[in-house]
């Protein structure tokens, strides 16, 4: 599994959010109303980030801390992907809470969403599945941070995204963690 410290060399502008000692996310409640563990990966990058906009394209949606509760039932209630699904129009992809389900984790400002497949059963082996905005479905065999510091990288490469993307040495902002 690739560190955090690998996807912050590919995106050096992300550093200045990093939250010292942390961002105190209760696991417990989020992954308990969610019905599933998340991958370490994901929870070091949530741990030590805010919400994060990269390039004012791709929103990596992060937990907030008090406001976990909501991002599971977000996660876990993804009324796009249920109408997608009930078109037939997911492939061979179903969404969560059903077996290898998809959970959204980012999403971009043209249409594109960012989803792990939930299977296999243990968290730090599920893949990246994207939706494009074009309709096309897309699954990367990495996690999270790997495939974000691959394609900020230049070693992942997404069909289908604005050409333009991932952009030249992209910024990143942190949004504010106040809740409500």
């Amino acid at each position: 599994m690739l560190r955090l410290e690998q996807l912050e060399a590919a995106l050096p502008s992300m550093t200045r959010w990093r939250v010292p000692g942390g961002r105190s996310v209760d696991w417990g409640v989020l992954e308990g109303d969610l019905g599933s563990r998340l991958p370490s990966d994901f929870r070091a990058l949530a741990e030590a980030y805010p919400v994060l906009v990269i390039g004012d394209f791709l929103t990596v949606s992060l937990p907030v801390s008090g406001a976990e509760a909501a991002w599971a039932s977000e996660a876990g209630d993804d009324e796009i992907l249920q109408d997608l699904y009930e078109m037939e129009d997911m492939e061979d992809y179903v969404p969560y809470p059903q077996p290898g389900g998809l959970i959204a984790w980012a999403e971009s400002n043209a249409g594109d969403t960012f989803y792990w497949k939930t299977s296999p059963a243990d968290p730090d082996a599920w893949t990246v599945v994207v939706r494009t905005d074009n309709a096309d479905w897309i699954e990367f065999p990495v996690g999270a941070v790997e495939f974000l510091a691959g394609v900020y990288g230049r070693t992942i490469a997404v069909p289908g995204m604005p050409g333009d993307f991932p952009g030249d040495a992209p910024d990143v902002k942190g949004l504010s963690d106040r809740v409500g």
